[in-house]
């Protein structure tokens, strides 16, 4: 056996042990713009993919400033004190003139990284489609087979990261602010029908009859919308990371929301066609790398451009010649 395979195994077995360095360095390999480190990471996820699936998926998104990191850390606190084991996924905004995460990889949930029975991984977004990492959902798996029962996504909160990351949980939970109600804080209604529940976080001191408030216009708003699932009728909670109140709440709301999923079939159904979904966005990904890495159409992509550009050739005539020398 050579020793790169040996040290597949033994990294392997490091995951399912819960080895936290060694999770992240698999989770690196997957990110790796390498082809021969993603290649890695690849072939270990597919030993530990039989060992996946077991975890509690949790989505948290909500517009700047609400107090997301706060709320997750409050909320894995109060699981680890349970027995859980929790990992997050804090998915930072990547600079568009970088590429780099704009937060660094700071960690923003100090008390949380310091649990041991915690795994915090902070990573750029890439500038993938709606800020959520292109790798996230492989990150996922990892934390899963490592025995981490909660698997906690935040998201930027901006453009369609809304949509990437209810494509990957099995709740979906958004974070309002208080004192914003009559506005519905410019939330718009797409996000409301894909939220499991709403949540009006920094309920507390002078701000909490401004969050009773909001609880009660967003409360109204969802009552016109048509629920997503006839399995479940989302719900708008009142919390205080700072505080910790409401915290119990929103976790028992997470168990109701599984268990009734659960029961009717809705939970498996949802989660298969979350993985088939995944496998043609990868297929997607795939040929539009091989597309432009092809010679011939890398040869004409400049040009036909610049023709576009002048208006000498439509959009769609361009595309069609692309499209027809890479079928040759």
């Amino acid at each position: 056996m050579s020793a790169r395979a040996r040290v597949g195994l033994e990294e392997i077995a490091a995951i399912q042990q819960g080895d936290r360095q060694a999770m992240a360095k698999a989770i690196t390999l997957l990110e790796s713009k390498r082809p021969e480190k993603a290649e890695q990471g690849r072939a270990i996820l597919e030993e530990l993919v039989p060992h996946t699936g077991q975890s509690m998926r949790v989505g948290v998104t909500g517009p700047p400033g609400v107090g997301k990191s706060s709320f997750i850390e409050s909320l894995g606190i109060y699981l680890l004190e349970r027995g859980h084991r929790v990992a997050v996924l804090a998915v930072d905004p990547s600079s568009p003139v970088t590429g780099g995460s704009i937060l660094g990889d700071k960690t923003r949930m100090d008390r949380l990284a310091q649990q041991e029975r915690a795994f915090i991984r902070p990573s750029p977004s890439g500038g993938s489609l709606g800020g959520v990492a292109e790798r996230t959902r492989e990150a996922m798996l990892i934390c899963e087979a490592a025995g981490y029962d909660v698997v906690i996504v935040e998201t930027v909160g901006i453009g369609q990261s809304e949509i990437s990351v209810r494509s990957m949980v099995d709740f979906f939970l958004v974070l309002l602010q208080p004192g914003a109600g009559d506005e519905l804080q410019g939330i718009k209604k797409g996000v409301l029908e894909l939220a499991d529940t709403l949540v009006v976080n920094k309920a507390d001191g002078a701000q909490l009859e401004a969050a009773d408030r909001c609880v009660g216009d967003h409360s109204r708003a969802l009552s016109l919308l048509h629920p997503q699932s006839a399995n479940w009728t989302p719900r708008v909670l009142s919390a205080s990371a700072l505080e910790g109140a409401g915290i119990e709440e929103v976790w028992q709301t997470i168990l109701e929301h599984t268990a009734a999923l659960e029961s009717s079939g809705e939970r498996q159904s949802r989660r298969r066609e979350q993985a088939r979904a995944w496998m043609w966005s990868l297929v997607e990904e795939g040929l539009h790398e091989s597309f432009r890495a092809h010679p011939a159409v890398a040869d004409r992509i400049e040009s036909l451009e610049r023709e576009v550009q002048n208006l000498e050739k439509t959009p769609a005539a361009a595309a069609r010649s692309l499209l027809e020398t890479f079928q040759r």
